[in-house]
């Protein structure tokens, strides 16, 4: 009678592991799936179609709410319910200040019925100057300069280096100040000529100017 030999239980285990390593050893497939019946898979289908529908609409809800809603017409601070400022809904003053030296203050008051907005830098223009003056790119402030009807708004012009250092140096008897549109060196409707002191304006080639801004003092601490 031929003798069977018990296997080590360290032999047994290893043989299992390889089984299941090279995909030969039995693996546990897990419960059987029931098979779903004509009127089982009826009720599935319409209960994934109206859940499906569920989504769509809930989905185009959320879309709708997320559209950009139209203007407020009885806003008037409501930005597609504001105008340009410019010469014809402005007055606009320019006069040099004793504090800091050699700086000069451009005032623009709206005198419109509807908010208007100070967009940019103004554009200035000595006398038959050929050249823009530049602005001061630190006095940028973070949301446009808004008028309401009769408040105003300020930039700061230095018009001459206090050191002597600018060139081309010479006495302007007017001022044509330019206002932007919407987008940079675009025109913002008609221009101002304030009136210069009898005896003129110095300037040189160091002439700069600041953005529009709210306050006046910040406009004259550049």
């Amino acid at each position: 009678m031929r003798k069977y030999h018990a296997l080590p239980v360290a032999l047994v285990a290893a043989l299992a592991l390889t089984a299941c390593e090279d995909g030969t050893g039995t693996q546990d497939e897990g419960a059987a799936k029931p098979q779903l019946t004509s009127s089982a898979k009826a009720t599935t289908a319409a209960t994934d179609t109206k859940g499906t529908n569920a989504g769509t609409a809930t989905n185009a809800k959320g879309a709708n709410s997320n559209a950009a809603k139209p203007a407020d017409p009885t806003d008037p601070a409501d930005p597609a319910n504001r105008v340009s400022c410019n010469g014809s809904n402005t007055t606009v003053t320019a006069k040099p200040v004793p504090r800091p030296l050699n700086h000069m203050l451009i005032t623009v008051k709206n005198t419109g019925s509807k908010y208007c907005d100070l967009t940019y830098f103004p554009v200035l223009r000595f006398d038959e100057m050929q050249w823009v003056p530049q602005p001061m790119q630190e006095s940028k402030p973070q949301a446009v300069t808004t008028l309401a009807p009769g408040e105003s708004g300020y930039a700061g012009v230095l018009l001459s280096a206090a050191d002597g250092s600018g060139a081309g140096g010479t006495t302007a008897r007017k001022l044509t100040v330019g206002f932007q549109g919407r987008t940079p060196n675009s025109s913002g409707g008609p221009s101002a000529v304030p009136q210069l002191p009898a005896k003129g304006v110095y300037y040189d080639s160091t002439l700069t100017v600041t953005y529009w801004l709210t306050d006046r003092d910040e406009a004259l601490s550049y």
